[in-house]
């Protein structure tokens, strides 16, 4: 759905990609997704990596989730009002965002911009991510998200092209 005059201001608007990437898979489809719009790109870094190790990170990111804990973060974003559509990605862990997107969603006022989320995962799509980023962001407007298997984002090209066109951000 889109929002009202967004498909006329799509070509005016200047666009933010911020993303979380633990394995990498975020990082290629947020960068698929500046070449495609000419976005500014930012990766979101919590100030604590996190492991490794598939099995601690698993249970590390429950914790973290299930507490409500959100990391503190190494850098911030320089002049986040001038941007009018923010990418937003992350991994699927757990059925939501990770820790560290949630900790930069609630740092910043973001009220009046539009939300494109894109989540990467292994079978478990977008699980509740989009709902839980609008409830960090209830003044921003959400367009659809984009859900994409950490295994295929080296050949999703298409997909992204796809998304950007139904969410009116590319022709």
């Amino acid at each position: 759905m889109l929002i009202p005059d967004f498909q006329s201001q799509a070509a005016n608007n200047k666009n933010l990609v911020v993303y979380f990437s633990h394995s990498g898979n975020t990082r290629i489809i947020a960068e698929q997704i500046k070449d495609a719009t000419g976005a500014d790109i930012f990766e979101i870094c919590p100030v604590k990596n996190y492991p490794d190790d598939y099995n601690t990170v698993v249970n590390q990111a429950k914790k973290e989730i299930n507490a409500n804990f959100k990391p503190e973060l190494k850098t911030k974003i320089n002049r986040i009002a001038t941007y009018d559509v923010i990418f937003v990605g992350s991994p699927n862990w757990w059925s939501t965002i990770a820790p560290p997107v949630a900790t930069l969603l609630s740092d910043y006022n973001l009220e009046g911009k539009t939300i494109a989320p894109f989540i990467t995962h292994e079978g478990s799509r977008m699980g509740h991510s989009a709902a839980d980023i609008q409830k960090l962001c209830p003044k921003s407007k959400m367009l659809e998200g984009l859900a994409i298997r950490g295994s295929e984002v080296k050949t999703s090209q298409h997909n992204v092209q796809d998304w950007l066109k139904k969410i009116q951000i590319t022709k």
